[in-house]
């Protein structure tokens, strides 16, 4: 049997695979790899993940996830992993941008971006990532993100620069103010995610010329800085995955077309596509 894990920060979505067949789809507490030990990442698997899978006998297992920055982390993943799977005979570790690149190209060339809380992208040849525009994280970069849009769309309420009714509707909606949203950026933790959590309030309100002029040129930031640093970007298609892509698609088809760039596919998460990927070798 087959286990895939799509590891994010905030959940971790597995998928039990006999041949072409789901067996089952269990969802546990998300772990960044880079913050955790293999200690604490083999206990939140064990008390999470093991409970799920009684009697099933894994033989590979295939995780994507947050923080892979070096071999030393992915082998820290693999003991964990191999602690609590010992029949697994094959575990591969990658980042979950190579899940989004397999998940969306397959195995065919192409672009994978990945727009949601942040942003990345990369040239993926169809075996490997082979070019990655670094995406420097919501205060030097992460364009079309979720934490950049709101970011954007907080200074614009602050500084006026919204009609008056969409500003009043904003802070009404969220029932906070200036001092609270400071507050949040500049003196607590995870501002990034507190940002991102705007982002509905953008496509609730996308007929809105502001809004939608906002979201259309946080779009075409990420194409410019991003996108258009791929060799021969105008001959793939850009492929996507995240809540951002999936819920503004229209817009991010608007700005796309406006670059010259053909769109691929558009999915909120990678887990079929990785199915997909895995199940027909």
């Amino acid at each position: 049997m087959i286990l895939i894990a799509d590891c994010g920060s905030t959940k971790i979505d597995w998928c039990l695979l006999n041949g072409n067949e789901k067996v089952a789809q269990i969802f546990t507490t998300g772990m960044n790899a880079l913050l955790l030990t293999q200690e604490e990442m083999t206990k939140c698997i064990h008390d999470e993940l093991l409970p799920h899978l009684p009697g099933y006998p894994v033989d590979e297992v295939y995780y994507y996830g947050a923080g892979i920055i070096s071999d030393d982390i992915k082998s820290h993943v693999r003991g964990a992993l191999q602690a609590n799977l010992p029949s697994a005979t094959r575990i591969e570790i990658e980042t979950d941008l190579v899940g989004a690149a397999r998940a969306l190209c397959g195995r065919n060339p192409g672009i994978a971006c990945i727009l949601g809380t942040g942003s990345n992208s990369c040239y993926y040849d169809g075996d490997r990532v082979v070019d990655n525009v670094s995406p420097l994280g919501y205060i030097l970069g992460d364009e079309g993100s979720g934490a950049v849009m709101g970011k954007l769309l907080v200074g614009d309420v602050l500084k006026h620069q919204l009609p008056e009714h969409l500003c009043e509707k904003f802070l009404k909606e969220y029932n906070t103010d200036r001092t609270q949203i400071i507050n949040a950026v500049y003196r607590q933790p995870a501002a990034n995610r507190y940002l991102a959590h705007f982002a509905p309030f953008l496509q609730k309100n996308i007929n809105e010329p502001a809004i939608h002029d906002l979201v259309f040129n946080a779009f075409t930031a990420f194409f410019v800085r991003n996108v258009e640093s791929y060799k021969g970007y105008k001959e793939l298609s850009v492929n996507f995955v995240g809540s951002i892509a999936f819920v503004q698609k229209p817009v991010l088809l608007e700005a796309a077309a406006a670059r010259g760039i053909t769109v691929g596919t558009i999915i909120q998460n990678p887990m079929e596509g990785l199915i997909k990927y895995h199940s027909t070798k």
